[in-house]
This record gives C-alpha cells, structure tokens and sequence, in this order.
C-alpha cells in the first residue's frame, strides 16, 4: 500500500513536471516566432506595402500553404516603390520559400536578419538601388537554389562563405560594383548551372577551382580588372555552353583544353592581351555557333580546322596579329552571318567562296595585306594592298600574261638592285640622320614643329615610343588617318594621328591634314583639344595631340558599363562643354570657325569625364565681310551660325 502511494506520488510528481516543461517551450516558441498567420499578417501590413482588408494570403503577391503560413512573397512587375528592405521582419516567417522583390525601388542595406530564413529557396532582389556589402548570414540559406542580386549599387567583396550554399543552381551578382576576388571557394558549388559576375570590379586571377563546377553551363566574367592566364581548368566543365571572359586584362595563350567543351554554343574572349597560337582543338567544338577572340594580340595562323564549325554564324577574329592565308574551304561556313578578319596581317589571295558569297549580312576583312580581284564593296574589303576589280575606286586588274611578265622583269633586276642595297642603306641612313636634324623648313618643303617641346628630341622620342608606328600601339581611327597611343621617356603621353601612305598621295587628305594644323596652331580653348605640333614629310606625316585617356563620346555611350559611369549630370557637362567651344569658335575669334562635323566621335574625354572638340579636318573660316557660301561636310546635326548663307547638298 506504502508502495503504491509512493509510485503514485512520483507519477503525480512526473506528470506536473513535463505540463510545466511543455508550457515554457510553448512559452519560449510564442516570444521567438509567430504563434499563427495572424501574426504573419501584421508582418506584412507593417510593411505598408499593402493596403487591403482581405486575408492576406489572397493579397498580391502572397501565397500561403494549407495551414494558412505565408510561403512566397513576389512583387516582381507589381511597380510598388518599396523603400527600405529592413521593414519586412524577416524572422516573422519560418515557413517562407521565395522572395522576389526584383525592380521594386528597395534602397537601404540588406539586413543581417535575411539569414533567419533558413526554408528559403528563391531569393530575387536584382535591379534595386540596395547598397552595402553582402551579409556573410546568406551562407545560413543552405536550401536556397536561386540567388540574384545583380544590377544593384552593392559594395565590398564577394563573400567566400557563399561557397557553403552547396544547393545553389542560380547565382547572378553581376553589376552590382562588387571588388575583390573571385572566391576559390566557389569550386564547392558543384550543383550551379549558371554563374554571373559580369560588369563589377572584380580583380586578380581567375581560380582554378572553378573547374570542379562539372554542372556549370553558363559562365560569365567579362568587364573593369580580372588577369593572368585563363585557367586549364575551365576545360574540365564539359556542360559549359556560354562563356564570356570579354574586356579584361587576361594574358597568356587560349588553352588548348578549350578543345574538351563540346557543348560550347558562345565563346567571347574580346578585348583581352591574349597571344599566341589559336588552338587547332577549337575544331572539336561542333555546336559552337558564337566565336569572338577579336581586339587581343594573337598571332599565328588561322587553323584550317575552323572549317569544321558547320553551326557558326558570328566569327570576329579582328584587331590581332594573325598572318598567313585565309582557309580556303571558310567560305563554306553555310550558317554563318557575321564574319571579320580586319586589321591583321592576313597574306595572299580572298578565297573565291568567300569574295563571291553575298549572303552575309556583314563582312570586314579590311586592313589586312590580301591581294586579288573581288567582286565585293569596298568597306568589305578596303586597305588592302593588291586588291582589284570592277568597283569604283579599285584598279583594273592585270591580265595574267601581263602578271607573269611583271614577274620576270621583277626577278631580272632584283639580282642588280642587290648590290646596290647596302650602298643605298647607308646612304639612306645618313639621309635619315639629317632628316631628324631638321626643325625648320627644308629645300624640298618638308617640316617639323613640335611646340611644346623640342623638336628633334620630341621626333625621335616619338619614333622610338611607337617602334615606327607598330599597329600594337594604334588606339583607333579618325576622320583620317589612324591614331597611335605614345609615352615620352620624360613619362608625358600623346596622341598620334598619322596619315596612310595612300591618304598622303591624296589632294583631299592632304587638305583636311593642313587645314586641322591651321585650324588648331590659332585656336586655345580648354574645351577645344590641344595640338602640341605636327610632322609634314614626304614619307611620314602626323599630328601631336594631348592625350585623351576615355576616348570618344561615341565609344563611351555604345558601351554599356562605361555609359552608366556618365550619368546625366556628367552629360549635361559634356553639352556645356561643347557649346562653349563653339560659341568660342563663333563668336570670340578673329575670322568665325565653323567645324563641319560636330558628332559624338569627334568628342574627346579625359580622365576626368571633360569634353573636347577634335577633328577640324573638315573646319572653314569666315569672313563676315564677304559672301560665305559652303556645302555640309560633316555628320549632319550641326550647322555653323544660322547668320550665314549654306547650299545644303
């Protein structure tokens, strides 16, 4: 009897206890979480991003499971202006698998507390003006699938802690002004199909470890600092079908791995310091339908096993050091469209299937050293040194018995021009010695005139900064001529704009050269490019120019990272600027100048976003005494003083 009491007692004792220990877990779960979706309701109306009466799982947006428990938030497209992110309590709702609150007007810092949703996902916040750094409490979104936060206004570096969400298949942090590396610990995310880090700041190598992403198909690092060599390992991702490593500093050669993606259907490596060879394993990519390894310093020939990529439509090989001759069987390319092999030193005769075929909607295979007849228009094939044909402004061409004539005599007399060629170098040599001697007019009317520095000092300097005018120094072209980039040994960088052998035969260039040393040698404005001096010589003429670091207008605004820089205060500068030079020309010199050719191409920037007017080629002076009378040169948009008389044509 003693004994049972006792075991009822300890029973009795057991029972309170664990009723006590269940009410202060249901206590402690009530303060830490919401007790039931009326608590998440008035989660979501605190917000004030909703104004409705309604349950608030039929509000816009909202979605709830069966116990009424909201799961997804997604205001993507609704035009709300949210303001700041931090008004949704994040620890409101545990059961929350999506949020996409992309183009929604959020602002402000990504709260820390984002990491309390650990059902999470999706999580979209992409074109916001979010700012801050990433919170290392994302790496706590271990279901998470989906993460983009692209096109925000972000600082710092990219966490490595997101290397731990192991579930990631999305990630897009591209254009959000991020800085640093690229995490090595990325290689974790085994499951990722798709990476974007485009258009940021970010520096230094590209990790090998990237490699171990075998499920990756879409690779995008282009844009603003990432160097060294590309990586071996990126041939290991045999799923990659876009890779984009454009508009960095990368070096070194193009690996021969490459060969091992054959799902690739895009490959951009533009705007690079790529060199070397072009691996001839770029044949095995047989869906590759997208091929850019333009503006870099390749060399070598093109491989013949190109011709092997039935699917290409877009080929740009331009803006390279890649000689020898054109495959013969490329023109066979059936699907391609765009095709570019300009400014290189591509040798010997246009295949036949590729100067008769018309249906391209674009070819370029201009600046090269091809020679042959062609059939086709001249800005597909100009500055090309034998060129000939039918087409207005290209020679006849010779008959082959003429040909092989010229041939003959050519080999006849080359035996007797050698003995005179070292006797001819050394004359020449001492030709040339004299030449750089000069800085005043000469007997057979040839100047040079450097005024800001001295002028046989500044010549050689100039010949020896651009080894001759080496094309890897050539930055662009203008109205005429090409324009080279070259650093004084006093560390004073210039501008070069040096005719073509071929314009300095031509009256009209000829014309617009001494017309701009005119123009610019009575002209000083800050608004205005300064011309530091000019060389007029038979076998070689160019102007001196102050050096202008962000190039064009026109260069600035069709890139799309660069015209985010210039934003509309900065622009309305650029107008200002402008329209101070003319009103200068107009209206505060001597004779009225009117330039002719006002477009944003002929806008200069410096480093610091100010503008100039260059390019006076075209540029006349008046006389308001007389009768001014003269056609419109330039782009049309700008017309000189509306007091004067114009015949527009």
């Amino acid at each position: 009897m003693v004994s049972s009491i006792i075991i009822s007692a300890a029973v009795l004792v057991v029972t309170i206890t664990s009723t006590m220990m269940i009410m202060l877990f249901s206590l402690a779960d009530a303060i830490s979480s919401p007790s039931s979706s009326t608590d998440e309701a008035e989660a979501l109306r605190s917000t004030g991003w909703w104004n409705s009466t309604s349950a608030h799982c039929h509000w816009d947006g909202v979605s709830c499971n069966n116990a009424g428990r909201v799961t997804g938030i997604a205001l993507y497209g609704s035009g709300k202006e949210l303001g700041e992110l931090s008004k949704l309590e994040f620890s409101s709702f545990p059961s929350l698998v999506e949020l996409n609150l992309s183009a929604c007007g959020l602002n402000g810092s990504i709260p820390r507390q984002i990491g309390t949703l650990t059902q999470l996902t999706v999580l979209s916040l992409h074109d916001n003006n979010l700012t801050g750094e990433i919170p290392l409490s994302l790496a706590n979104l271990t279901q998470l699938l989906y993460l983009t936060l692209c096109s925000n206004p972000l600082h710092g570096s990219i966490p490595p802690e997101i290397g731990k969400m192991k579930n990631l298949i999305f990630l897009d942090l591209g254009y959000s002004n991020l800085i640093g590396v690229i995490p090595s610990s990325f290689g974790n995310l085994t499951t990722l199909t798709t990476l974007y880090l485009d258009g940021n700041q970010i520096s230094g190598f590209i990790p090998p470890q990237l490699g171990k992403m075998k499920n990756l198909k879409s690779l995008l690092l282009s844009h603003n600092g990432l160097h060294g060599p590309i990586p071996l390992e990126i041939g290991k991702m045999k799923n990659l079908n876009n890779l984009n490593l454009g508009y960095n500093n990368l070096t070194g050669v193009i690996p021969s791995s490459f060969g091992n993606l054959t799902n690739m259907n895009s490959l951009t490596l533009r705007g690079n310091q790529i060199s070397g060879f072009i691996p001839p394993e770029i044949g095995y990519l047989l869906n590759l339908s997208y091929l850019d390894l333009s503006e870099n310093q390749i060399s070598g020939f093109i491989p013949e096993e190109i011709v092997n990529l039935k699917k290409l439509s877009h080929l740009d090989m331009s803006n390279n050091l890649i000689s020898g001759k054109i495959p013969s069987r490329l023109g066979n390319l059936k699907e391609l469209k765009y095709f570019n092999l300009s400014y290189n030193y591509l040798s010997g005769t246009i295949p036949y299937s590729i100067s008769s075929n018309y249906r391209w909607t674009q070819i370029d295979l201009s600046n090269n050293q091809l020679e042959d007849q062609t059939r086709a228009p001249v800005e597909a094939f100009g500055h090309n040194k034998g060129l000939c044909g039918e087409i207005k402004g290209r020679p006849r061409c010779k008959k082959r018995h003429q040909i092989t004539l010229i041939i003959v005599v050519s080999l006849s007399t080359a035996l007797l021009l050698s003995v005179a060629v070292l006797g001819f170098l050394f004359h020449k040599r001492r030709i040339r010695k004299n030449q750089l001697l000069e800085t005043t007019k000469v007997k057979n009317g040839d100047l040079f005139s450097i005024w800001d520095y001295d002028g046989v000092i500044a010549y050689q300097d100039i010949i020896q900064a651009t080894e001759d005018f080496d094309i890897k120094y050539c930055i662009g072209t203008g109205g005429y001529g090409s324009v080279y980039r070259a650093q004084l040994p006093s560390g004073k960088v210039v501008a070069l704009k040096k005719l073509h052998g071929w314009e300095r035969e031509d009256p009209t260039y000829l014309k617009s050269f001494e017309n701009e040393v005119q123009m610019l040698s009575r002209i000083r404005h800050r608004n205005i490019v300064k011309l530091h001096g000019f060389c007029r010589h038979k076998k070689c003429m160019f102007l001196v120019y102050k050096y202008m670091e962000k190039g064009s207008l026109y260069c600035m605004l069709r890139d799309e990272v660069e015209a985010v820089e210039l934003d509309w205060i900065k622009r309305v500068n650029v107008v200002k600027s402008i329209a101070n030079a003319l009103s200068y020309m107009h209206h505060d010199c001597d004779l009225p100048i009117i330039h002719r050719d006002i477009s944003s191409n002929n806008i200069l920037l410096d480093s610091k976003l100010e503008a100039f007017v260059s390019d006076f080629g075209t540029a006349r002076l008046l006389d308001n005494d007389s009768s001014n009378r003269t056609l419109l040169a330039g782009t049309y948009g700008y017309i000189a003083p509306g007091k004067l008389d114009y015949n527009l044509h």
